[in-house]
């Protein structure tokens, strides 16, 4: 099994300007990759990524000297991810995408229109696009502690670089990826871990049913409501604030070179960039860093004991992207993080052996009874209490949606769930009558995160 750990980096101030060219090294050669491959393929020419690092390295040197001040991994990744990228576009094609209009504007009507829509990659512009560059496996050596100091990354042309953790999991090193967040420079070191390690033992074996929501983040079969600390809300007021002084900066930079308030910025200038400016934008990104770290840490902690509490989950397979379109809602939603919670418990459930049942999303949890199996068919949205029509039970309309995908959950993925964490652990197949379940693949991308390893988990508990 694949997994990442990502580390923060302590880098000297030599070091981090070493990060940041390197970072518009990659962004350079994607961009030259990319206007390159358009020409190719407007030529009526047949593009690839190796052909066209051939070609670049051909030239590099010659025509652009100071990419020699730089390690040659910085400047070759970027074409294998360039393919990459088309592989995805001309694979969501062939699946019956459209290909997205270059407006921007142009994509809100098809979208809302429920049109699929591919899109091709696009160039990078510095600023816009996050810092990043990759570090193979054979040119970086990690180092443990000693009297010195903490445990060191020796990386090619800047040498040792402190880290704030050693490296948790053990296997071989694939490579690595170092990017910025804000001011901080993080290191994300994929690493191959055997099965018998990567696999982790479940502390009970329930079976629950999780019902996700706004007030209350998630509502268990138990009756248990863990809630958000919804960071976004917390910190909205700054994040104006300083969100205000970014704009009042950048409008005083246009007018500085002739454009009025308010007007768009003609392709290809680049604005002055004071040192307030730099410094107020700083401001803004860490706060930004620290909202997505605390619903990170919340996330994190809620999925893994959600999976090593329970041999089996019942979850509805919730349209996100859809449901994000609902203006009123959506910066709740997303201060929860739906979306998030789902591909957690995805690939943490590969981990500890635990079937994830997804139920179709039209199933009505919360209108029918999970006592008798009635349907209130006119439960609104706004009505959080109601009382069943047939057995008279009355209903917290959560704590019901949750043990009806707990029975799902039941009836679909006990018969496969087991006590211990084993190599044949297989998501449930069967279909159930009252909902459409169908089973989570367990996959690990090389993406993981290795937040969970390594420490104890406790999610707080409320009632």
């Amino acid at each position: 099994m694949q997994l990442t750990h990502k580390i923060a980096l302590a880098p000297t101030p030599d070091q981090e300007r070493y990060f940041r060219q390197a970072s518009g090294c990659a962004r350079f050669c994607w961009n030259w990759a990319l206007a390159e491959w358009n020409r190719q393929y407007e030529a009526g020419e047949r593009p690839a990524g190796p052909p066209l690092k051939q070609q670049f390295n051909a030239i590099k040197y010659q025509q652009f000297p100071w990419l020699a001040g730089v390690h040659r991994d910085a400047h070759a990744q970027p074409f294998a991810h360039l393919a990459r990228a088309w592989s995805r576009y001309f694979a969501a094609l062939r699946t019956g995408a459209c290909p997205a209009p270059e407006d921007r504007a142009a994509r809100r009507p098809l979208r809302a229109a429920g049109v699929k829509l591919a899109y091709p990659p696009t160039f990078k512009k510095k600023g816009q696009t996050r810092d990043s560059f990759y570090v193979a496996n054979d040119k970086f050596s990690l180092h443990g502690a000693d009297e010195s100091g903490g445990p060191t990354i020796r990386l090619p042309k800047v040498g040792t670089v402190r880290l704030t953790e050693a490296l948790r999991f053990p296997g071989k090193v694939l490579g690595a990826t170092i990017s910025r967040i804000a001011d901080r420079w993080f290191i994300a070191i994929q690493v191959d871990v055997p099965d018998h390690i990567s696999r982790r033992r479940r502390a009970a074996d329930g079976i629950e049913g999780v019902d996700l929501g706004i007030k209350a983040a998630v509502t268990l079969a138990t009756g248990e409501t863990i809630r958000s600390p919804k960071p976004l809300t917390s910190a909205l007021r700054r994040v104006r604030i300083r969100g205000r002084r970014v704009s009042r900066k950048l409008e005083a930079a246009k007018r500085r070179i002739g454009i009025a308030k308010g007007g768009r910025i003609p392709k290809g200038t680049r604005l002055p960039v004071s040192g307030k400016r730099r410094q107020a934008s700083d401001r803004l990104a860490r706060i930004h860093a620290r909202v997505a770290n605390l619903r990170g840490d919340f996330t994190h902690k809620l999925t893994t004991r959600l999976c090593r509490e329970n041999q089996a989950l019942g979850i509805e397979d919730l349209h996100v992207a859809g449901m994000l379109k609902n203006h009123h809602m959506a910066r709740a939603i997303s201060d929860v993080g739906f979306g998030e919670i789902r591909t957690q418990l995805s690939y943490k459930a590969a981990r500890y052996g635990t079937a994830i049942v997804l139920v179709d999303r039209w199933y009505p949890s919360s209108k029918t009874c999970s006592v008798c199996g009635t349907k209130c068919a006119d439960l609104d949205l706004g009505t959080r209490i109601w009382r069943c029509a047939g057995c008279k039970t009355p209903h917290d309309r959560d704590q019901n949606a949750a043990r009806n995908l707990q029975r799902l959950a039941t009836e679909t993925a006990l018969p496969v769930a087991n006590r211990t964490v084993t190599d044949g652990t297989l998501p449930a197949r069967a279909l159930v009558g009252g909902g459409k379940v169908t089973p989570v693949r367990y996959e690990s991308p090389v993406g993981i995160s290795g937040r969970e390893m390594g420490r104890v988990h406790n999610c707080p508990r409320s009632g």
